[in-house]
């Protein structure tokens, strides 16, 4: 039988608090009913007996406090609310723990932006991560060693666990069960939860809003410029001799500001507003394209399936109401 953690930290979100207790017990009472042994021992263990949640407005009651579990086999690290140094700052407590637990064979999950958390022990410096696509460029900034993964639903690298944003962490959730029960058990869950088993990417939920938090003014303005004439053929000629930047200076502070190189911050402010038309308007596929500043249709779908992780027929289904009537 695996010992399962659950940490119950302060401003931990309630659901990703219980939604893994309700799934491994769910499991346990479906092995049950086929007159099989549980798989799992589920505990809620916080730094203190009773952990408010959500501006006090939800008490947890903990199985244990943290100095009570001498060992485990298998962590989850919630999603958390609010400032994330103030809440990083209250849970430090569980830090050493979780880096010895690790240390001595335990699996480590972190559920959406509970990876700011995970990242806080040092554990995922050098490996893959994933987190909500809205805090990719907090998380980037506190954890520049951590190789954060913005489009994967589920990350897995040397026993650390990550999760997309959101509702994605139920998909890891199945993941998990998978492993250690069966596939069988997997897809019981997942239609008993209502969950899609096999989504595996988070991009065509990602909203692209620039990179402004830096304080490179000359990059800001190329952004700001890029934003304003992404119709028009930009190149990276036109905004050196704009900006009075030499080439190579302007694509490494570019790259270091924004996290992309100049063609790639243009190609996802052009298929942003690609998403937009297709989300309201009743254009097609030929008529957004021209919009945005594509004259290659073949360039415009390998790249907007690239970024969006749909085609551009399948995002508009998807996402346009009036393709359901």
């Amino acid at each position: 039988m695996k010992n399962i953690t659950i940490l119950i930290p302060e401003n931990a979100v309630l659901a990703s608090v219980n939604d893994p207790r309700n799934i491994f017990t769910s499991v346990n009472q479906f092995l049950q009913a086929a007159g099989k042994p549980a798989a799992f021992r589920v505990q809620m263990v916080g730094l203190t007996k009773e952990v408010k949640l959500h501006d006090n407005i939800f008490t947890v009651h903990a199985d244990a406090i943290i100095d009570e579990v001498e060992e485990t086999d298998m962590i989850f690290v919630p999603a958390l609310s609010g400032d994330m140094q103030t809440a990083l700052e209250l849970n430090k407590g569980f830090l050493p723990w979780i880096v010895k637990q690790y240390e001595n064979g335990a699996e480590v999950i972190s559920l959406c932006i509970g990876a700011f958390l995970l990242a806080s022990t040092g554990l995922l410096n050098g490996k893959r991560c994933s987190t909500h696509w809205l805090s990719a460029n907090e998380f980037r900034t506190m954890f520049p060693q951590v190789d954060l993964v913005d489009d994967k639903i589920i990350t897995e690298d040397q026993g650390l666990y990550s999760s997309g944003g959101a509702s994605s962490y139920w998909n890891l959730l199945l993941h998990l069960v998978e492993k250690n029960v069966n596939r069988e058990m997997a897809i019981k869950v997942a239609k008993y939860f209502a969950i899609d088993i096999e989504r595996n990417s988070q991009a065509s939920f990602m909203i692209f809003n620039g990179q402004k938090g830096h304080e490179d003014d000359a990059v800001k303005k190329a952004q700001d410029f890029i934003e304003k004439n992404f119709e028009d053929k930009i190149t990276l000629d036109q905004l050196s001799d704009m900006f009075a930047i030499g080439r190579r200076s302007l694509e490494r502070r570019f790259k270091k500001a924004t996290n992309n190189t100049v063609m790639e911050y243009i190609q996802r402010v052009k298929i942003e507003a690609a998403k937009k038309r297709f989300e309201t308007s009743r254009k097609n596929i030929t008529e957004v394209m021209y919009d945005v500043g594509y004259t290659d249709n073949k360039a415009f779908r390998s790249t907007f399936k690239k970024v969006t992780g749909l085609s551009p027929i399948a995002y508009k289904n998807k996402y346009n109401r009036s393709a359901l009537f």
